[in-house]
């Protein structure tokens, strides 16, 4: 699949272009928008905002709070060891094992959810761009609509500055 793109030098030029694809009839999800720098403050940063990352640390964690009750009881079970009545695990010496395995559920989910919400793990091309360094705004596009009403809204003047990346 293609993806046509344009530079823009300042965020105004950028979210004209990205209001001019909403029009073409290009879904928010098909738009692509990169930059140098963080666009929280204005609406071209705000279409990843929503994450799924807090609920997978979260679930990560959970999953290693559940490993680091089960493991010690099960190990202690595995031992038959003449205790006397007493138990052969305690919760005190297993809060530890606990909490490390909670830590190390939270870290690993977070790092494997960076890798995927990141892209790191994709088939499709990235889009390297040399010029997102010097301050330039990149906003593109998928090539699933008509290419003419893409290539018309990224480049209104027709001066042709509009690249494709197969």
């Amino acid at each position: 699949m293609r993806t046509l793109y344009s530079l823009f030098r300042d965020r105004e030029a950028a979210l004209d272009a990205v209001d001019r694809l909403r029009l073409a009839g290009v879904a928010d999800r098909d738009i692509i928008v990169r930059s140098g720098e963080p666009l929280d403050d204005c609406e071209l940063g705000q279409s990843e905002a929503n994450t799924w990352l807090p609920w997978i640390t979260t679930a990560g964690g959970a999953v290693g709070l559940v490993l680091g009750t089960w493991l010690p009881r099960v190990t202690a079970a595995a031992w038959p060891i003449p205790t006397g009545g007493i138990p052969a695990s305690s919760w005190w010496p297993n809060l530890i094992i606990m909490f490390e395995l909670t830590m190390l559920g939270a870290i690993l989910a977070t790092v494997a959810g960076l890798i995927v919400s990141a892209g790191l793990i994709t088939r499709s091309t990235p889009i390297h761009e040399p010029a997102l360094a010097d301050g330039w705004i990149l906003v593109g596009v998928t090539a699933a609509t008509p290419i003419a009403h893409i290539e018309e809204a990224l480049d209104p003047a027709g001066g042709g500055h509009i690249k494709v990346v197969s």
